[in-house]
């Protein structure tokens, strides 16, 4: 079972038909909607400030999130995919989103719903990242616009997956 931890008061808030690997790292004021997954070493550390998920979220290995005491939070939206060994740090991350591998987002960032975040970019504080766009680089600049269409494809299909494996371990508890 997950590393569950209360901090000043706050205990972690997991909806239903989610999936936490056994060494998956949950503390404070951590709420988290329904179908998500938080994969192996991912650390949700909701000590300092609040970190607000949606439904259909996977957080894959090594991931951390983190805010800045008493200034920023993060909010994830619906149908969201975190890539390996993401650095989320007090951002917001709107529906329909697909943040790559090793990628870091800085406080006070904005990624706009049907985005893409390529892998390793860094999304630098204050970042607005204009819905329906990819991004890439570092620091990450917008690479190009594309069709809600052309993401739904490819955000879906990661979500989805991921929920499948999630099932294929809660089959073998």
């Amino acid at each position: 079972m997950a590393y569950i931890k209360s901090v000043r008061g706050f205990t972690p808030k997991i909806g239903e038909n989610c999936f936490l690997a056994e060494n998956a790292t949950i503390v404070g004021d951590v709420v988290m909607g329904n179908d998500c997954s938080v994969w192996f070493n991912a650390v949700l550390r909701g000590d300092v400030n609040s970190i607000r998920i949606g439904n259909k979220v996977n957080i894959q290995d090594g991931s951390v999130l983190h805010t800045l005491y008493q200034k920023s939070t993060i909010e994830i939206g619906n149908n969201v995919s975190i890539g390996h060994n993401v650095n989320i740090h007090g951002a917001k991350i709107c529906d329909n989103c697909l943040i790559g591998i090793g990628a870091t987002i800085l406080d006070d960032a904005v990624i706009g719903e049907n985005s893409i975040i390529a892998a390793n970019a860094l999304i630098l504080s204050k970042t607005i990242v204009e819905p329906n766009s990819v991004y890439a680089g570092v620091p990450a600049k917008k690479v190009k616009d594309i069709e809600p269409e052309q993401t739904q494809e490819m955000i879906n299909k990661i979500a989805n997956n991921y929920l499948m494996y999630a099932s294929w371990y809660k089959d073998e508890e």
